[in-house]
């Protein structure tokens, strides 16, 4: 008798953990500021901003959020620095048990432009996809699917434009996921770039893990990339990565907990091929991300 498969991640999610390791933070470049409040009647607002240590521009954005549990209805509104006014509506577990429709919609009014990307995702134990339609782009439908057994996953992506009646992109996976490590190979853009990720939690303070990706339309000399990564716990409230490429790039990070909703990460990255020379400060990148909830 086979035990209850839980439901698998969405293809975006394939790899996660691995993603989440070599790219989660490391604030390099930048210095960001996030605050998130929270109000009894459920409305959540959030402001976020960054500034670019090179270019010393800032972007921001501020975000409100009302959610009801009881009739499973998101609704979202976001305004940018770059007076893009975004709004997303979501509606979860009403038409049907395991179903989500999203609409996201962007307006410029400087310009006029907009965008209108309609959402359904269907999630069921063993099964997790989704089916995407841009409305003003193409019109471009794109769908996923993911399934899931005694830890194997098999996905697939596919994108269809309306308009010209062809197949634009195609994308394949597969993958295996245990509580303690967890693999995935990619097969992307037409099965023309192929990336394997590894991820392991040596222990429960020691995490591990890497990332190859081989593009079949490179120049043979440098169409392979790899890049390695570890995290550790120091204690409940801090923990410290490093990761490095096969072009020399060593990215360091700490993450401290100050105090239960404020949270510091600082990143440095270097070019160890080129640490002594003297033109190639703008090699290296530092920064700072901060992070109030309440």
């Amino acid at each position: 008798m086979s035990l209850p498969q839980p439901v698998p991640p969405s293809w975006k999610d394939l790899g996660k953990s691995s993603n989440d390791l070599l790219g989660k933070d490391y604030p390099l470049g930048t210095v960001g500021v996030e605050v998130k409040t929270l109000t009894p009647s459920n409305v959540a607002f959030k402001v976020n901003g960054t500034r670019d240590n090179k270019s010393n521009l800032i972007s921001a954005d501020v975000e409100g959020k009302y959610y009801s549990k009881a009739h499973g209805l998101t609704f979202t509104q976001t305004w940018t620095t770059t007076n893009i006014l975004k709004t997303q509506v979501e509606l979860e577990n009403q038409v049907a048990q395991g179903l989500k429709l999203d609409l996201q919609t962007a307006l410029t009014p400087d310009t006029g432009a907009k965008s209108a990307l309609f959402t359904t995702t269907y999630k069921q134990p063993g099964l997790h996809t989704r089916a995407f339609l841009d409305i003003f782009k193409g019109p471009t439908f794109t769908a996923d699917t993911v399934v899931g057994r005694d830890g194997f996953l098999v996905g697939a992506e596919a994108s269809y434009n309306v308009t010209e009646g062809k197949i634009t992109k195609y994308a394949a996976a597969v993958g295996y996921s245990a509580p303690e490590y967890a693999v995935t190979l990619h097969g992307l853009g037409n099965l023309t770039t192929f990336a394997a990720s590894y991820y392991h939690r040596v222990s429960p303070d020691v995490e591990g893990g890497a990332k190859a990706v081989y593009d079949t339309r490179a120049s043979p000399s440098g169409n392979v990339g790899l890049e390695i990564g570890a995290k550790m716990y120091l204690d409940s409230a801090a923990a410290v990565k490093a990761k490095i490429n096969n072009a020399g790039i060593l990215a360091l990070s700490y993450i401290q907990s100050l105090r239960p909703g404020v949270r510091a990460s600082f990143g440095l990255a270097l070019d160890t091929q080129r640490l002594n020379d003297p033109t190639a400060q703008g090699a290296h990148k530092i920064g700072a991300s901060f992070t109030f909830e309440g």
